[in-house]
């Protein structure tokens, strides 16, 4: 089986988070940079790191790397790199592009260029001079960083944020891919209560359900590279089979998702139906400020009103106020809140064990960490 380069992208700030995970699935050697972490694999892990990633943006197949000061520098350069081993005469191949502190910084024209070369490769390999473009896609992108020259092909399609279960959307939804890390980064197990007071569409406490039952992200969801004719059929059969031996459906756990919004519930039990996970969560509606628990031990995580709008300011940050009361009497409690709000320590009335710089779309945030005490050994959870 041939051995491909593969590079799981990520939001700034998780490159840590997906390295973990992908060194989870059996991966080794892996190089994590900015946005990106790359290793080496054969053609069969595409299709098990689009189904198992949790916190990647999507998987990229590396096809070339090299320095370019012109323009035909890159044409040469993308020409002589093996697309015939990839891209069939039918396909449709898109390129995309970026340029940071490079020589070749209009993105438009280097685009067309790498465009250029691989017809021109494909004319060679394929004896003709016209390409329809009607079949499979392959999404290219040139990515240009202080004149190195990258160039990927996308694997995943739409991105691996989009699992398959969030049909609608709530107002400024968290994307799965965030949630899960925030999930991630707190090391939560599911013998432990979860508890998301600010639940919305239900985002946190779902990803939460498929990481504790250890079920694919991606197992509900088609990905770009299943078209490709030169990745078997049998290699994503293969893949989706050892993904559904692996889920553990009967595993209990205790994950509770609030809101004081009834809407956004209604959409949250929804969207858990879709992901198969509706019966491990309860949903209820009820305010952050009213939170209570039973269990003496558990994690809050959560990602609350940020107040960016003109007039929420005050009243977000006299809820942070309410909810540091609250959560106060929750001592034993681990808590992991995202928020943009930069003074958000002094208004909740603690300072955090650990904070993390993330984004959340296109806003800058601190993933804000307060750590509660382990439970006793051998404690036995209770999930009646």
């Amino acid at each position: 089986m041939a051995k491909v380069e593969l590079t799981a992208t990520a939001t700034f700030g998780l490159e840590a988070v997906v390295a973990r995970e992908i060194n989870g699935l059996g991966y080794e050697n892996l190089k994590t940079e900015n946005g990106k972490v790359t290793f080496v694999a054969n053609e069969q892990d595409i299709c098990r790191t689009n189904l198992w990633l949790r916190s990647a943006d999507r998987i990229l197949v590396k096809i070339g790397e090299f320095e370019a000061l012109s323009f035909e520098e890159l044409f040469q350069q993308t020409k002589a790199l093996p697309w015939d081993q990839w891209i069939p005469a039918n396909a449709r191949f898109p390129v995309k592009g970026k340029s940071i502190k490079s020589q070749l910084y209009s993105v438009p024209d280097c685009q067309a260029i790498v465009k250029k070369a691989i017809v021109e490769k494909m004319k060679e390999t394929y004896c003709r001079d016209w390409f329809e473009e009607t079949g499979p896609t392959f999404t290219i992108e040139v990515a240009i960083l202080k004149d190195i020259v990258t160039l990927t092909i996308d694997t995943s399609g739409p991105g691996l944020h989009k699992r398959g279960y969030r049909k609608l959307s709530a107002e400024a939804p968290l994307k799965e891919t965030l949630a899960a890390a925030m999930i991630s980064l707190s090391r939560w197990q599911p013998e432990r209560t979860l508890i998301d007071p600010f639940c919305g569409s239900g985002t946190i406490p779902i990803e939460a359900a498929l990481m504790g039952q250890n079920i694919a992200p991606g197992l509900n969801r088609k990905f770009a590279a299943e078209e490709w004719p030169n990745i078997p059929t049998q290699y994503w059969d293969q893949a989706r089979e050892e993904a559904l031996d692996l889920a553990k459906r009967d595993k209990p756990l205790r994950i509770i998702g609030s809101d004081i919004d009834k809407k956004v519930l209604d959409l949250a039990r929804y969207h858990a139906r879709q992901a198969g996970v509706e019966k491990q969560i309860h949903f209820q509606q009820q305010s952050a400020v009213d939170l209570s628990s039973k269990f003496k031990y558990g994690y809050i995580i959560c990602n609350p009103p940020y107040g960016e709008r003109s007039g929420e300011k005050k009243e977000v940050e006299h809820l942070y106020r309410e909810i540091g009361k609250t959560f106060k009497g929750l001592d034993t409690w681990s808590i992991y809140l995202l928020t943009a709000n930069e003074n958000f320590e002094a208004l909740f009335g603690r300072q955090a064990n650990k904070k993390r710089k993330l984004y959340n779309g296109r806003i800058k945030v601190d993933f804000y960490q307060f750590f509660g005490p382990r439970p006793p050994r051998g404690l036995i959870i209770d999930h009646t």
